[in-house]
């Protein structure tokens, strides 16, 4: 009898905790403290999700004699299909990471983006995804003499909550947590705090005046002299360290009252973007671009404008001067060499 009693009981306990554990809340609770190898920040995640129901599956893949890494964590999200609210890529071989640059910058290289506060080094794709690159000193360097990296992608789904702080915070969490699996050893970054939150590269971004730009990234443009101030609106895209940034200027439609982008440059750090501005070159004629070129850090630099080919009071001239300006405030910035003016 005592037998079949404790029988029972065991029974009971094994029942009342699988039961326990199939609940939707602790469900949840184990995914967010083990997805991703435990790298999560739950409070933060837990604001990324607001917008769904509950978190569903997770998961993760490290391989360090390759050089990548990977994870995810899926939720049931507003549209009929469930999806991943977040996902992780990445890699510290260079052909991987060439490979990501290229897709982030197709064809031309002027795709959509937007910029990372200062001093964080990465840049929002124009998918959306948070991309940072960091220097890994505990993998020397390559056989080609430079500095190994880390390039960690971070995708969060649409459905998220994405704009907000809680994005840099788990995107910043995920990138030092790869460091550490992959053998990187960068310094850890942190998350830059207050209500900074990441936007949609897709959206038409500020701007502000261009004698209110002093101060920020493209403030070289303030300081030209090649334009007329009170026409220019400039949207700064670009911060002191991120691996690919712009500036674009702006003027209002005569016509329509609309902000008309007519000046962009460009400006992407790695040997990588040697193939970009090839493509730009090769692609565009000689009326719409100026490129120039630097060593940075022992790599490639390259430096480009687009720009409109009809634009009052700003001729070949006035063109030629501002790329020259900007690529000279970008060398000044990052202790750059051998800058030079292709077309």
């Amino acid at each position: 009898m005592r037998r079949w009693i404790k029988v029972s009981v065991t029974a009971a306990v094994v029942l009342g905790l699988g039961g326990w554990i199939a609940t939707p809340y602790v469900q949840d609770w184990w995914l967010l403290r083990t997805a991703c190898d435990g790298a999560l920040p739950v409070d933060a995640v837990r604001e990324l999700g607001r917008n769904g129901d509950q978190f569903k599956d997770a998961a993760s893949a490290s391989h360090e004699g390759l050089g990548d890494s990977s994870c995810s964590l899926g939720f049931e999200g507003d549209e009929l299909d469930d999806e991943r609210l977040l996902s992780l890529e990445a890699y510290t071989r260079r052909d991987d990471q060439d490979r990501e640059y290229w897709t982030a910058f197709p064809e031309t290289g002027f795709a959509p983006i937007a910029p990372m506060p200062d001093g964080m080094p990465g840049f929002i794709d124009r998918r959306g995804g948070l991309q940072f690159l960091v220097s890994c000193p505990e993998l020397g360097n390559d056989d080609e003499g430079r500095q190994r990296k880390l390039l960690v992608r971070t995708r969060l789904s649409w459905d998220a909550l994405w704009g907000t702080p809680a994005a840099y915070e788990t995107a910043v969490a995920l990138t030092n947590s790869a460091s550490d699996r992959l053998g990187c050893g960068a310094e850890p970054l942190k998350a830059p705090g207050g209500d900074a939150a990441p936007v949609d590269p897709e959206e038409d971004p500020r701007t502000v005046s261009l004698d209110a730009a002093g101060g920020t990234g493209c403030g070289w443009a303030a300081d030209a002299g090649a334009l007329e101030a009170s026409p220019w609106r400039v949207a700064v895209l670009m911060n002191d360290a991120a691996p690919a940034g712009r500036c674009d200027l702006y003027t209002r439609d005569a016509d329509s009252g609309e902000m008309e982008r007519q000046l962009s440059f460009a400006a992407w750090y790695g040997d990588w973007s040697n193939r970009v501005v090839a493509e730009l070159e090769d692609s565009w004629p000689d009326a719409r671009t100026r490129t120039a070129t630097a060593r940075c850090d022992g790599e490639a630099a390259n430096f480009a404008l687009s720009a409109d080919e009809d634009i009052p009071g700003v001729g070949e001239p006035e063109k030629r001067k501002l790329l020259a300006d900007f690529a000279r405030a970008q060398v000044g910035q990052r202790g750059c060499t051998d800058l030079r003016l292709s077309r």
